[in-house]
C-alpha cells in the first residue's frame, strides 16, 4: 500500500486480477478460485479488524494443515497482523510457552485442536476468551467458525510496508525454550522469487501442501506457488497413498519431503498404476539413494538445499544430478561466506561458519534482542552451521558449531540440549549426554546416553515415557544406552565429540 513496497496480500490481489477464474485451492471436495479467495481474504481481514486485530498483532494457528491457512495469511498480510503457527506436535508446555511467548490478540484452530485450546483457556494456559478463539471448520460447538466470522463484512486495506513482520517460524530450543524467527514480508517476497526463478513456476504450477504449513518449508513452498498464480493442493497430513492419487488427479508439478516422505512414495508408486508425468521438482531432505530411485521411477528432479528459519528457508539448492551429496549453489538472493572464529573469511574449500545476508535474512528472533545482537554481528546472519564451498560454487555442510549442535528426525529440529534438559528431570539420572545417530527411515534418529545415580536402575523404556511425556514425542530417545561414565574434556564438561566416536 505504500509507494515502494509489495507485501503478501498484494500477491493475492495481484493473483485475483490476472487469474481469477483459476483454480488457487483444492481441498477436498472444495475448489476455490483466486477471485473468491481474494474477495474471502477481505472479508476474513474486516472481521478480524473487528475484533480489535490491527497492524502489529498477533494471530496464533494451531491447525493441521487446512485450507484457510491461506486465508488467515491473506488476511493477516491485509492488516499488517502477524501470522504465528504453532508445532501442533509439541507438548501442552511448549505450546503454551509459544502462545505465552507470541502472545496472540486471537488464535485460529481445527477441529481436532479445539479440545487443546478449550482446556489450555480454562486452566490460563491461553489467555484469550473464547470469543477471540476461532475454528477453521464448520459446526464447532466451542468457538466460532471463520466462514461465520467473514460474513458481511467490508474491508479497506491497511497501510503496511513490505519490510512488516509478516510470520513468526518458532524454532528448535537451542537453549531449552523455542525462539520465534520474525519473517517480513520482504523475507517471504524473496524466498518466493528465488523458486520461481529456479524452477520456472508459472500459473500451471500446482503443490502438493502434504509437509506441515507451519514448517518454514511448507511456507516457502506454498507461498511460491501462489506468487507464481499457481495452484496449492492441501492434504492435512502426510498420506502416501491420497498423495499419490493427488499427483495424478491434480497435475502436481512440485512437492517438499522429510524422510521418510518419499519412500513411503515410492512404496505406493510400486502398489499402483500412477500417472505422475506431470511432477517436475521436489525439494527437502532425503538420503541420496532414495533420491536416485524416485527421479528414475518418476522422471522428476530433486533440489536438495540448505537454510534455516532464519534465512526465510532455502539459500541454496541445485539439481541433485549435479554434484551429489552436496546441499546446491546460493540462491539467487543469497550472499553466504564461511568464516572462522574470529570471523575472517577461510580459503576456499576450508571448513567454516556459515554466514549470510540478503531480503531473506530473518528481522531477529521475537522478545530476544540480545541473542539478536549476537547473531548479526559484523552485519552477517551467524547460521551456527559449518560448511565449505568447493571450487565450482557448491556448498557442502559440515556439521555445527557446538552450541548449536542439532538433530533432525524427519526434517524436525531437535537441540540436543532441550532432551539432556529433561532427561536430568529424572531423579534416577546422575548425567546425560544426548547425540543423533544414523537412522534409515528418518534419517537421524535420537540417542540418549546415561549415567544413572548409584544404586538405581531403570529400563530404556521408562525414561523414553518419562521425555514423552513432559515434550513433543518427536524429541523423545529412539535408543537408551546406559553406561558407567561419559567422557569428559580437561575442563570436566561431557565430551560431545568423544561420546559420538564411543556411541553412535
Amino acid at each position: 500500500m505504500i509507494l515502494q513496497s509489495f507485501t503478501i496480500y498484494d500477491i493475492y490481489k495481484r493473483n485475483a486480477m490476472l487469474f481469477g477464474n483459476d483454480t488457487a485451492l483444492v481441498s477436498g471436495k472444495n475448489r476455490i478460485t483466486h477471485k473468491e479467495l481474494f474477495d474471502q481474504i477481505n472479508a476474513l481481514a474486516a472481521g478480524f479488524a473487528a475484533k480489535g486485530v490491527t497492524r502489529g498483532d498477533r494471530i496464533g494457528i494451531l491447525s493441521l494443515n487446512h485450507e484457510k491457512f491461506f486465508h488467515v495469511f491473506g488476511a493477516a498480510a491485509a492488516l499488517g497482523a502477524i501470522v504465528s503457527p504453532v508445532n501442533w506436535r509439541l507438548s501442552n508446555e511448549e505450546i503454551q510457552y509459544i502462545l505465552k511467548d507470541s502472545s496472540p490478540s486471537v488464535i485460529v484452530v481445527d477441529k481436532k485442536h479445539e479440545p487443546k485450546i478449550q482446556e489450555m483457556s480454562k486452566s490460563g494456559g491461553v489467555n484469550l476468551g473464547s470469543d477471540f478463539i476461532f475454528c477453521f471448520d464448520n459446526g464447532s460447538s466451542n468457538f466460532t467458525s471463520l466462514e461465520n466470522l467473514m460474513a458481511n463484512n467490508t474491508f479497506q486495506p491497511s497501510e503496511v510496508i513490505s519490510d512488516d513482520a509478516f510470520c513468526i517460524i518458532y524454532t528448535a530450543a537451542v537453549d531449552g525454550k523455542p525462539r520465534g524467527a520474525v519473517l517480513s514480508h520482504q523475507n517471504i517476497i524473496a524466498a518466493n522469487i528465488q523458486f520461481m526463478a529456479a524452477w520456472h513456476l508459472t500459473r500451471d504450477d500446482a503443490y502438493l501442501n502434504m509437509l506441515p504449513m507451519f514448517h518454514i518449508t511448507g511456507l516457502n513452498l506454498c507461498m511460491a506457488a501462489m506468487h507464481a498464480g499457481g495452484k496449492n493442493v492441501v492434504i492435512d497430513k502426510f498420506d502416501q497413498k491420497l498423495a499419490m492419487e493427488l499427483t495424478q488427479k491434480e497435475k502436481i508439478t512440485m512437492m517438499g519431503s522429510f524422510a521418510p516422505i518419499m519412500s513411503r512414495l515410492l512404496e505406493e508408486f510400486e502398489k499402483g498404476n500412477y500417472d505422475v508425468s506431470s511432477l517436475r521438482n521436489l525439494t527437502g531432505l532425503e538420503s541420496p539413494d532414495t533420491i536416485k530411485i524416485f527421479q528414475e521411477k518418476t522422471n522428476s528432479t530433486f533440489w536438495p538445499l540448505y537454510g534455516q528459519s532464519e534465512t526465510s528457508g532455502t539459500i541454496t539448492l541445485a539439481p541433485f544430478s549435479e554434484r551429489p551429496g552436496s546441499a546446491g549453489k546460493p540462491a539467487l538472493l543469497s550472499e553466504i561466506r564461511m568464516v572462522d572464529e574470529n570471523e575472517n573469511p577461510v580459503a576456499l574449500g576450508e571448513k567454516g561458519e556459515i554466514v549470510v545476508r540478503g531480503p531473506l535474512v530473518f528481522k531477529g528472533y521475537w522478545n530476544q534482542e540480545e541473542l539478536n545482537r549476537k547473531t548479526f554481528r559484523n552485519n552477517w546472519h551467524h547460521t551456527g552451521d559449518l560448511g565449505r564451498f568447493d571450487e565450482s560454487g557448491y556448498l557442502w555442510f559440515a556439521g555445527r558449531k557446538p552450541e548449536k549442535e542439532l538433530i533432525k528426525p524427519g526434517g524436525e529440529n531437535v537441540y540436543p540440549a532441550e532432551v539432556e534438559e529433561v532427561i536430568m528431570g529424572n531423579p534416577k539420572i546422575q548425567e546425560v549426554s544426548v547425540i543423533g545417530v544414523p537412522d534409515r527411515d528418518f534419517g537421524e534418529a535420537i540417542k540418549a546416553v546415561c549415567v544413572l545415580k548409584q544404586g538405581d536402575s531403570m529400563e530404556a523404556k521408562e525414561l523414553v515415557d518419562f521425555v514423552a511425556q513432559r515434550i513433543a514425542r518427536y524429541k523423545k530417545p529412539k535408543y537408551v544406552e546406559f553406561v558407567e561414565r561419559l567422557p569428559k574434556t580437561s575442563s570436566g564438561n561431557i565430551d560431545r565429540e568423544k561420546v559420538k566416536e564411543s556411541y553412535s
